[in-house]
């Protein structure tokens, strides 16, 4: 019974969702399915979090931009896997009306930090950093990586935790309907 609830939860989710916006239905495909679009706009904490150099940082300096915010750690494997795609993303759509932002969360010494990015070949991404993890937790990451969308406004419009393939046509379709006006 706990197992047709959550299926009938989902489906009128995804209804719910593809009413908002009729395009979605089609874009979310493959491992992009597991992104999860909200019915209303989430408001984000306005938590600081630090750049690599120790700086606080916060996301109100993205104002203005879509955001695929990624919380991500050096010892997670998916990361690794999903971060190459993330900065094919930033790569084609980065610029004045989108940007991925990642930041490593938790314990993640920046050394390491910088040996990840080098070692899979990641040089258009930010290195920011959450070492007491005081915004993932004030938006409720639970596992890594985790991925949010953020509108212009700096709100959480969709969310997904694990990893997706993020250079996929699907991911590359959904972006650009977002950034469509």
């Amino acid at each position: 019974m706990k197992y047709l609830v959550s299926l009938y939860m989902a489906f009128a989710f995804i209804a719910t969702n593809a009413a908002a916006n009729p395009a979605l239905e089609d874009l979310l495909m493959g491992s992009m399915k597991k992104l999860n679009f909200h019915a209303a706009a989430k408001d984000m904490p306005e938590a600081e979090f630090q750049t690599f150099d120790g700086a606080p940082a916060t996301l109100a300096a993205y104002e203005g931009k879509h955001i695929v915010l990624n919380f991500w750690a050096t010892w997670c494997a998916p990361c690794r896997k999903e971060m190459p795609m993330l900065q094919e993303l930033q790569a084609e759509f980065g610029g004045e009306d989108f940007a991925v932002v990642t930041i490593a969360t938790g314990r993640n010494n920046p050394a390491a930090m910088r040996k990840f990015f080098d070692d899979i070949g990641v040089e258009n991404l930010p290195l920011y950093r959450d070492p007491k993890q005081i915004l993932s937790r004030q938006i409720g990451v639970l596992g890594l990586p985790a991925t949010l969308i953020l509108d212009p406004q700096g709100r959480e419009i969709a969310r997904m935790v694990g990893d997706a393939e993020w250079n996929s046509p699907s991911a590359k379709a959904m972006i650009s309907a977002l950034l469509t006006p």
